[in-house]
């Protein structure tokens, strides 16, 4: 019985190595041929797609790139509530997206509970990079929004897009897709872009070798 196990881990260590081989074959043909790289974000959001494609540009080893969004479910609410449901959602974005790439970055914002500030709650970005074998997670800054804006998605179930455009404090109803709810509230000191980016060059931590 003990040799029967032993053998059944022994091939799961086979399989898991013949993986990492397969990736690492991909990555250094996909440099020595100039080919570039296959790389899929989990939205068609263009902030998000923009975001990756210029922050991938920093590291020689991901470059060249070729950047596809693809639009997939990201199985959580439409308005994240928690670190958790926030991380999650990346992940899933990363996953369903993860076909005939090299690549699959998952994107989620929303909001987690932090004690001490005015609502009980900061909003997050969330990025989730799947290289087939596992994920690798960053997350950006967090910014608190003003109380209304927080009641109408807590209480009202909006999500940051509407609940910023009920507040009047966008005329944009998709401002999520632009400069960003962040963008408003710093006066355009930070972009969505930008925070979105934090999220990506943590994540990427990760990928590159110290």
């Amino acid at each position: 019985m003990n040799l029967i196990n032993c053998r059944s881990r022994c091939l799961k260590v086979a399989d898991y190595l013949l993986t990492v081989i397969k990736q690492e074959k991909i990555i250094m043909i996909s440099t020595m041929t100039n080919q570039p790289l296959k790389i899929k974000v989990g939205s068609y959001n263009p902030v998000k797609i923009s975001a990756v494609e210029e922050i991938l540009l920093e590291y020689s080893h991901l470059t060249p790139a070729e950047v596809k969004g693809i639009a997939v479910n990201s199985k959580v609410s439409d308005q994240p509530k928690s670190l958790n449901e926030t991380i999650q959602g990346a992940i899933n974005r990363a996953r369903q997206t993860y076909e005939d790439c090299d690549y699959s970055f998952g994107i989620e914002s929303g909001l987690m509970t932090v004690p001490q500030t005015k609502t009980g709650y900061m909003d997050i970005s969330v990025c989730a990079i799947y290289d087939g074998r596992e994920f690798h997670l960053g997350i950006s800054s967090a910014f608190e929004c003003p109380l209304k804006v927080t009641e109408y998605m807590i209480k009202g179930g909006l999500n940051m897009n509407e609940a910023f455009y009920k507040a009047g404090l966008t005329d944009n109803p998709q401002v999520g897709s632009t400069q960003g709810a962040v963008s408003i509230l710093t006066k355009g000191r930070l972009t969505r872009k930008e925070y979105t980016k934090q999220a990506i060059r943590t994540a990427l931590i990760h990928l590159e070798k110290n």
